[in-house]
């Protein structure tokens, strides 16, 4: 796929933010050690981060670089890395590994996030936040749409996590978890032309259904798209929508 583009993750950039400040809310006292930004995109939350741990090493991973030279802009990161996160290993033992609205974006997390888990200092945590949005019509209506353009392609593919007490089995044995949903009401005002849902999600879960398509074909899934969500997020009158939206947390405390 092509790299990621800023601006247009950051037209709804309240409605990303909030979940993210939830959950560092979350993160207690930990030891002495790095502060991971895992997946930092754009590097929202990395403000917020540098404030809440004061003098620690603030570090900011992810695999795009235009959303890196984006995070090198808020200046309060230490460093960058660019690199993906199935591959990633820390110099030495984090106090945190925080990961906002990334990991979704990789597979095989029965073996990932114990790995990751694994990787703190004794004391420290692990805090991860992902959509659990999979099964609404946001996302699966790209899914749909795929199929009523394209009946002769395989379908696309997106983002897959597992079950929040998938996630508590796997990484109860390791230390203290905790793990909660929240539906957020989101008010999505009108950005730019078309449905504000598929604004806000061809920046992130379309991406994947997208790529690669030529501009005939990417309109024509865009059309069938939108008709999914006119029907599932009718717009208010001034064109603006509200729409839930499912997220998924956990953090852990390592022993």
């Amino acid at each position: 796929m092509a790299d990621w583009n800023p601006a247009q993750y950051e037209a709804f950039a309240d409605q990303r933010l909030q979940p993210a400040l939830d959950l560092l809310a979350r993160v207690g006292s930990v030891p002495e050690g790095d502060v991971i930004d895992l997946g930092c995109g754009n590097g929202p939350v990395g403000p917020a981060l540098a404030a809440r741990f004061g003098t620690r090493r603030l570090i900011g991973m992810d695999n795009s670089p235009a959303m890196l030279a984006r995070a090198a802009e808020r200046g309060v990161y230490a460093a960058l890395e660019e690199a993906d996160i199935a591959g990633w290993a820390p110099e030495g033992a984090p106090a945190v590994i925080y990961s906002n609205a990334a990991l979704q974006w990789l597979g095989d997390h029965d073996t990932l996030i114990p790995a990751l888990a694994r990787r703190l200092a004794p004391g420290g945590m692990l805090a991860v936040q992902m959509p659990a949005q999979n099964a609404a019509p946001s996302h699966a209506g790209w899914s749909r749409a795929w199929r009523a353009v394209f009946a002769d392609r395989p379908v696309a593919t997106s983002s897959q996590i597992l079950t929040g007490a998938q996630y508590h089995d796997l990484l109860s044995p390791l230390g203290e978890m905790r793990v909660w949903q929240t539906e957020y009401l989101q008010h999505l005002a009108p950005v730019g032309a078309g449905h504000p849902v598929r604004q806000f999600t061809q920046a992130t879960f379309g991406r994947p259904f997208l790529a690669g398509l030529d501009r005939r074909a990417r309109d024509r899934l865009i059309a069938a798209y939108e008709a999914e969500l006119r029907a599932a997020y009718p717009p208010r009158q001034d064109g603006s929508v509200l729409f839930p939206f499912r997220r998924l947390f956990f953090t852990l405390r390592r022993r």
